[in-house]
């Protein structure tokens, strides 16, 4: 799976118009200048070989020539140390840290910009799933518990409304409702990221506010989802034998509802929750940007101005290890929640 992506990722940035070597020298940029920049960051090689190079620098584990400093690699090994596990000849074998390239505007390491972009992101996303699945897991079951009643109705119409409503259009709403419209009696502001820096330049502190409308915002959407999923998850469950079983033993409500039907009706939810994470960091691109929330979405979108690729390339695999990992541990999941999904030896 990742070796498709970064397959597909290469290529892509590989085909798009935009001179690297212009971007990198800026205003300043001359013919030599502009050789010498593509000899240094590997351009002037042909395409096979640079994929080749690239695989080999992302890899955690990678064959180098020591001697060879024209190596994308070693342009940074001040800062990239690497273990050599041994050499054969002139060939260095050696593990690192995934090597992500050099931003073309501020010269920093891709790797360090986007650890610093992301734990902002991952408390946005994680935050937002959460509130998801609360909330879609509990109007679930009492929408199934009260079905075709005004509440299950009305509750259907705002989940159609919430999936039919893109996430820049609904954080615009939001922003201009709750933090302009509404300001002086919800305290919060348009714009601003998790950590604010304080009023006398001494600092960052915490700020909690500026994550509740975009953590809202970006979890309506798996809300409504994981409201419908539920609902009619739980509507099937309930039609089951062994729930009439249980009403015959005697047990109320509450404790089949919480003892048999939860558990089992999860698996839906749980699938639609890992697909979510995929959107949600997505989503978080056009709702970070227009909270102003300095993620890893304000960080791609920046890049793709800037024609910066190694920043938006080290972005997008970034976010698909997490994604694929989240995945694997989804299927995991799955074996605790229903039996019948194990492997069998």
């Amino acid at each position: 799976m990742m070796l498709g992506i970064i397959t597909v990722i290469f290529l892509l940035f590989s085909v798009l118009p935009g001179d690297s070597a212009i971007m990198t020298m800026g205003q300043r940029s001359d013919v030599n200048s502009e050789e010498a920049v593509k000899k240094e960051l590997g351009l002037d090689l042909p395409l096979g070989t640079r994929y080749v190079n690239y695989i080999n620098d992302i890899s955690p584990l990678s064959i180098h020539n020591a001697q060879d400093k024209n190596s994308t690699f070693y342009l940074d090994t001040a800062k990239y140390e690497a273990k050599i596990l041994f050499k054969a000849g002139d060939k260095a074998f050696v593990v690192k840290k995934p090597y992500l390239g050099r931003s073309y505007q501020s010269k920093r390491l891709v790797m360090e910009i986007l650890n610093e972009a992301f734990p902002k992101t991952a408390v946005l996303a994680l935050v937002s799933i959460f509130f998801a699945i609360v909330a879609g897991i509990v109007l679930g079951i009492f929408c199934a518990l009260f079905k075709y009643t005004w509440f299950d109705k009305i509750t259907l119409v705002v989940s159609v409304v919430g999936m039919s409503v893109p996430s820049f259009f609904a954080a615009i709403l939001f922003a201009w409702i709750f933090a302009f419209l509404l300001a002086d009696v919800t305290g919060l502001s348009m714009f601003g990221s998790l950590y604010t820096i304080s009023d006398f330049g001494d600092g960052q502190y915490l700020d909690l506010r500026n994550l509740i409308l975009p953590a809202i915002t970006l979890g309506i959407r798996p809300v409504a989802t994981v409201t419908q999923l539920m609902r009619n998850s739980v509507l099937e469950v309930m039609s089951q034998d062994y729930i009439r079983t249980a009403y015959a033993k005697g047990l109320n409500l509450f404790k089949i509802v919480k003892s048999h039907v939860v558990k089992n009706a999860l698996n839906p939810v749980v699938t639609a929750i890992s697909g979510w994470l995929a959107g949600m960091m997505a989503g978080a691109v056009f709702v970070e940007y227009i909270f102003d929330y300095k993620g890893v979405g304000v960080v791609i979108v920046n890049g793709l101005e800037k024609y910066d690729f190694p920043v938006v390339m080290g972005s997008l695999l970034y976010i698909s290890v997490i994604l694929v990992t989240i995945n694997i541990i989804v299927d995991i999941i799955y074996g605790f929640l229903d039996p019948r999904a194990k492997i069998k030896s």
